[in-house]
Order: C-alpha cells, then structure tokens, then sequence
C-alpha cells in the first residue's frame, strides 16, 4: 500500500461518513533521548540518569482524522514490570481490541483502522473481533513504510517536548511527564495535522456534485 492506497482508504472513510485512523505503539525507558541545547563553550552538557530500574513504559496511539472534525488523538500506556520478573513486555491483542472499542465511544463513528503487520494485529483472535464488528474496518500498511503513519510523528513530538534532555527520578515521573505531552499534543489538533502532512497526506472535505 502506497500513498494512492491511503488516499484511497482515505475517501471509504469519508464515504461511511467514519474516521480514518492510523495506530501505532512505542516503548519509553528511562534513558532520555539526547537533544540540542545550550552550554559554555567547549563544554559538553552532561545528564546524569537512574539506570537502576529496568521498567518500561509503552503506549499505543490512535491518530484520528475525518473531514469538517478536529483531528483527534487517543491513547493507552502500559508499565510493564522490571525485566528480572518476567511477564509480557508489550500490548497484547486485547489491550488493542479495548483501545478500539474506547475509541469507537469516544468518536461516535466507524472506524477504518491502519496499521502495520506487527503479529499481534494478525492475530487471528484480533481479526476475528474486526470481522464480527461492522464498525471497524482494517487495512495493512507495506512493510517497513512507518513514512506512512502519522502516529511516527506524534512519537517525534512527544520525545523532544517531553522526554529529552531530562533525568526522570523514577518510572512514575516519567509516566506524568508522558501523559502530560500527549495532552498538550491533544489539545493542539493543528500538530496531529501536522503529523499527517508530514506522512504525505491531507485532510480535505469532499466536493459535493450534483447528479
């Protein structure tokens, strides 16, 4: 699927008058990603982090677009416990199957969902929860193409607004300073639009034409 495909779910979603809704899912430590900043010079600023726990933090994200509506954003985070106890490190089919159905309340239309192949979106107990929902209609991206999800660009926005440059004392900071940044990204739709721009993609409202 290409740019003329997504353009093209981009019209059925228009067509059943539903949101066009791309996901995505990302991991967050407490190991900041480094960024630009300002120091004397021929000095290197240094951040000095905990890296004692191991807990990791990871959430999946709904960007969520349909013509003549403000551009949404939805989210749900897991912590996942220290590595040494064991136990599952990431979204289980369930946890995506919950998100949709909070995201179908919450907009109040249909959906028609891509994402990527990731094998918890193949799972046959996730498609035939898809199946059996006429609300909810799913489409793939290509492999490695994350070009074409705007969701890539929230992660971008989030780690240089909220994570970079920043020594979290403990997982729970980490997860108030997350959830701040995507509030601030939710209330600004201007930047979730500009994340689907930035994959190439726009949003326009359809040109009505007498018959």
């Amino acid at each position: 699927m290409g740019e003329g495909d997504l353009a093209v779910r981009g019209r059925t979603a228009a067509a059943l008058d539903a949101y066009l809704v791309f996901e995505d899912e990302a991991g967050f430590s407490m190991t900041p990603p480094t960024a630009r900043t300002w120091s004397r010079r021929g000095t290197t600023p240094v951040v000095r982090i905990r890296g004692r726990s191991q807990r990791r933090i990871s959430i999946a994200a709904l960007a969520c677009y349909t013509p003549g509506e403000r551009s949404r954003l939805i989210y749900r985070p897991i912590v996942h416990p220290d590595h040494r106890a064991g136990g599952r490190r990431s979204f289980a089919w369930t946890d995506y199957r919950d998100l949709l159905i909070a995201a179908h309340r919450q907009l109040g239309h249909p959906l028609v969902l891509v994402w990527d192949n990731l094998d918890v979106h193949r799972d046959a107990r996730m498609r035939a929860f898809i199946d059996a929902h006429d609300w909810i209609t799913a489409h793939y991206l290509p492999p490695y193409a994350p070009q074409f999800n705007p969701v890539e660009g929230i992660w971008s926005l989030l780690r240089r607004r909220s994570q970079a440059n920043t020594a979290f004392t403990d997982p729970a900071q980490l997860m108030r300073a997350l959830r701040r940044g995507l509030r601030e990204i939710q209330y600004r739709s201007n930047l979730i639009d500009g994340c689907l721009t930035g994959a190439g993609l726009t949003r326009t409202t359809p040109r009505l034409q007498p018959q």
